[in-house]
């Protein structure tokens, strides 16, 4: 008998290794090596190619044109009933694209997509392919969501080859796998999420949408670290990559684009988990800025950009004397180290120390901000909190800071602008070079170089 061919494949970056090794060598992660059959990889690659072909899905051969003569107009995306969902995905779903959708348990994902599918049947052909929940308990779920159910197709299967035969013989326009980890290809010697298992169905069904022009939309597991389970390279092989998470005591799901090759990055979603499902936020500046009926120290208004939007949020710093060891800083939404990064600035440049001070900061309402310009909102806030004064509430901030203590502008900073004054803001505090030019007339605008100038601000605000 022929020896196997074996590899050890990175869980974390797909990087193959000839052998086993304590670190993977491509990322520097320890314990992340899974070993796999190379034979049989192969060997199910191409069998599933010959079941591809054998339903009809194989082509019969490249096709060079000029890019002039490729139709690309947005008019063919599929709109999926839901503005914050297409907001995510660019404006909709675009045909042949596979769309991976990630989340901790019970963040709501087969809700969300049962929603949407539901509505889709009604105009087009879908099919929902359950592999984790008995076709009763999809029924059982639609029913009490008040779902149409008279449309929908479904299916409990979790052959990949099945799979394919059930697209060639309904050609759906949207299909949804649930979940992409219990999917095998029935060639391939390993148990259903294994790393080969969800890399080679899921270029395997990567290649079906590509060449059959449907949607595909996989669902994914979430590890404890927060990231989709099983190999990196999962994300590479797929065109957009969303990520619904669920803050802990909140009734409010945030969906965030993390890759997506026909729209923005990190554009947000808000939804609100109802006994009906999930329901769109269509405003959810106004669900974030939902503050106490009094002024308190700590608390700072800004507005940050997500993906094409700006959003108004709360930032709350707490600054207390440290109770023995070493002071800590805590950031919940923020990043930590751009918070010690900070302290340092205010500490170098303005002669604020908080060596012996714990600091700890939160967005309220459980986002979490990816950029820069909050950062000044955020000092401002700690600087509130450690001197025990609190800032007009009609007060917005924002801006980048720099290690030199300047304020640096930020990206849309007048739509920024436009916004705080339609929520009511009379005041701003933000980077010189933001400014607008003729000045707003609903909101007074205190323009800042540096830190220095801020501060003043600051104190002149009340905050002393």
């Amino acid at each position: 008998m022929a020896k196997v061919k074996t590899a050890y494949v990175c869980s974390d970056c797909g990087a193959e290794h000839a052998k086993w090794q304590g670190q993977c060598a491509a990322c520097g992660e320890w314990n992340t090596l899974t070993r796999i059959s190379l034979g049989s990889a192969k060997g199910a690659a191409r069998s599933g190619s010959r079941s591809a072909d054998a339903l009809g899905f194989a082509g019969v051969g490249a096709e060079v044109r000029r890019l002039a003569e490729v139709d690309a107009e947005d008019s063919s995306r599929i709109a999926t009933g839901m503005a914050e969902l297409d907001r995510v995905l660019g404006g909709g779903l675009v045909p042949g694209s596979v769309v991976l959708m990630g989340g901790d348990p019970g963040a709501g994902k087969s809700t969300l997509l049962l929603q949407v599918t539901t509505g889709l049947a009604a105009q087009s052909e879908v099919l929902y392919v359950s592999g984790e929940e008995s076709l009763q308990q999809l029924a059982l779920r639609a029913r009490r969501l008040g779902l149409p159910l008279d449309a929908l197709r479904v299916a409990a299967e979790t052959r990949a080859e099945e799979i394919a035969r059930l697209i060639e013989e309904y050609r759906p326009a949207v299909v949804v796998l649930d979940s992409i980890q219990v999917m095998q290809l029935e060639h391939i010697e390993s148990v259903p999420g294994s790393v080969s298992q969800v890399r080679e169905t899921a270029a395997f069904f990567t290649r079906l949408a590509k060449q059959t022009k449907t949607v595909i939309v996989l669902v994914g597991h979430v590890t404890k670290e927060g990231s989709i389970a099983g190999p990196k390279v999962l994300e590479h092989m797929i065109d957009c990559f969303i990520m619904l998470d669920s803050p802990a005591g909140s009734r409010y799901r945030t969906l965030r684009g993390l890759k997506n090759r026909f729209g923005a990055v990190n554009e947000l979603g808000i939804f609100a988990m109802t006994d009906k499902g999930m329901k769109e936020v269509p405003n959810p500046s106004a669900i974030f800025l939902q503050r106490g009926d009094k002024p308190a120290p700590g608390s700072v208004a800004t507005v940050t950009w997500e993906g094409t939007r700006p959003l108004l949020v709360e930032l709350q710093a707490l600054v207390d004397a440290v109770q023995g060891g070493y002071p800590r800083r805590v950031a919940v939404g923020l990043d930590a180290q751009r918070l010690a990064m900070h302290l340092a600035v205010l500490h170098r440049h303005c002669g604020i120390a908080l060596a012996d001070q714990d600091v700890f900061a939160n967005v309220v309402g459980g986002v979490r901000i990816m950029e820069t310009g909050a950062d000044l909102a955020l000092l401002l806030a700690v600087l509130s909190s450690f001197r025990g004064r609190t800032l007009p509430r009609e007060l917005i901030v924002f801006g980048e800071l720099g290690l030199t203590g300047e304020v640096r502008p930020v990206a849309n900073g007048q739509e920024r602008l436009r916004e705080a004054a339609k929520h009511g803001f009379s005041q701003a505090i933000i980077p010189k070079a933001n400014a607008p030019r003729p000045a707003l007339k609903d909101i007074k605008v205190h323009a800042v170089d540096t830190l220095d100038q801020a501060l003043d601000v600051f104190a002149q605000l009340g905050g002393q």
